[in-house]
This record gives C-alpha cells, sequence and structure tokens, in this order.
C-alpha cells in the first residue's frame, strides 16, 4: 500500500474536507457564482471558500450560521502593492467578515533581499489578523523563487509567526510540489504550518501534498477532489 493510499484509508470524510479551503477566484463572478460556490462549501463542510476580498461581506452573509469559514485574499496575486494598502485590505476584510487571511509577499523586495521590507509587512499583517483572532497566512509563489529565497522566506516566518505559509497563488507559472512543501516545512518544523495550493486537480495530489507536510490544501476543484475522496471508501 502506498503512503497516500494508508493516508486515505486513515481519513473520515469529516477530517479530510477540513484540510480543504475551496477556492473561488474568479473575475466575472456573479453573486449567483458565490451563492452556489459557498453552498457546495457548507454541504461537504470544507474549512473555508477562498474568495478575493470584495465578496467577503456577501460570502459572510450567504455562509451565516455555517462552520465554514470565509477567507479573504490580500493583495492578490500579484504583491505588488504597498504595506500601507495590503494592511488596509486586511483590516477591511476582516471587518467585512473574513476569519482568515492570505496575503502575497512582495517578490520585488524578496529579490533585492530587501527582508526588513518582507520582515515588517508580514508582521504588521500578522498582528493585525491575531488582534482580532483571523488566521493568517502568507504566499511565497515558489515557481518565481530560488531554493534560497524559500528558506529566507521561512526564516523570517520561524520570527514572525503567521499561522501559515503558502506554497503559490495559483496565478503563477507553477503551483505546490511535493519538494517544496518538504522544504518548506523542514525550515519552519512545528513553528509555522504550510499549506499547498496551486495545481492541486484530484485526490491523489492533494493526499501527497498532505503526506509531505501541508496541513491546508486548496483547490478550485475542491468538490471534485471530495466527491473522488468519498468514492473510494
Amino acid at each position: 500500500m502506498t503512503e497516500t493510499e494508508s493516508l486515505r484509508k486513515s481519513l473520515t470524510p469529516e477530517v479530510f474536507a477540513s484540510y480543504i479551503d475551496s477556492t473561488f477566484l474568479k473575475q466575472y463572478a456573479t453573486y449567483e457564482d458565490y451563492e452556489r460556490h459557498c453552498r457546495e462549501a457548507e454541504k461537504y463542510q470544507f474549512r473555508i471558500v477562498a474568495i478575493n476580498s470584495g465578496p467577503v461581506k456577501l460570502c459572510r452573509r450567504i455562509l451565516s450560521g455555517s462552520k465554514v469559514h470565509v477567507g479573504g485574499a490580500v493583495g492578490f496575486p500579484l504583491g505588488t502593492v504597498t504595506k500601507k494598502i495590503k494592511l488596509a485590505e486586511t483590516l477591511d476584510a476582516i471587518e467585512n467578515g473574513a476569519d482568515e487571511i492570505d496575503y502575497m509577499i512582495n517578490l520585488t523586495e524578496l529579490k533585492e533581499k530587501n527582508y526588513k521590507y518582507i520582515e515588517q509587512e508580514m508582521a504588521d499583517i500578522v498582528e493585525s489578523c491575531r488582534k482580532h483572532n483571523v488566521i493568517s497566512k502568507a504566499i511565497f509563489e515558489n515557481c518565481f523563487l530560488t531554493d534560497r529565497e524559500k528558506e529566507e522566506l521561512c526564516r523570517i516566518a520561524v520570527e514572525i509567526k503567521p499561522d501559515f505559509i503558502k506554497t503559490s497563488t495559483g496565478f503563477g507559472t507553477g503551483g505546490a510540489t511535493e519538494s517544496d512543501i518538504r522544504l518548506m516545512k523542514k525550515a519552519v518544523g512545528d513553528k509555522v504550518k504550510v499549506k499547498a495550493s496551486g495545481g492541486l486537480r484530484d485526490l491523489d495530489s492533494s493526499l501527497l501534498m498532505i503526506a509531505s507536510g501541508a496541513e491546508r490544501i486548496a483547490s478550485s476543484y475542491a468538490k471534485k477532489i471530495m466527491e473522488e475522496f468519498l468514492s473510494r471508501m
């Protein structure tokens, strides 16, 4: 029996669903689309609906009384707006009902080795989230990074302690990989959790991420993945 098959057999549907952030990041989405997405997440009891910050209030209203969380994406997907704008967007999303924030780091400042900028931006967002009892996740976009840059971001994360570090936005040239999850997990240990995002479209790839150390997975194919899990029981 493979590692992923053994993992699958050890998970109940409820536990597996709790790993999943069900993403819906379409700029042309209608209110009806958000309604459908939220109801789907409620049906399967996914951990969150992961959306842009604008529709947070709408999705919070749709999911009123539900255990499904609402996650707002900040500085998404490029991460090149200023710290001030990212912080304002974070606070706006929280005010509108987000209980999780996924923000994109500034890759330009990372490439320039301006680590103080990265640290301060992360500290501001994490502190604001913590103050409001909101989960924070820092997105790396690993497809554009060297292993050394990934390790440097992990070092900063260990110091600042967002709740999660995340592989990708899903809008880059690549997504989550087993090697990246293992690198990130090794670098942060138990101090920060790791989230796999980008390119996860089936059950086996999702299970591989969990087996490699991810404690969350994000996918716009959440329904398909969950139904595949249920069909193998």
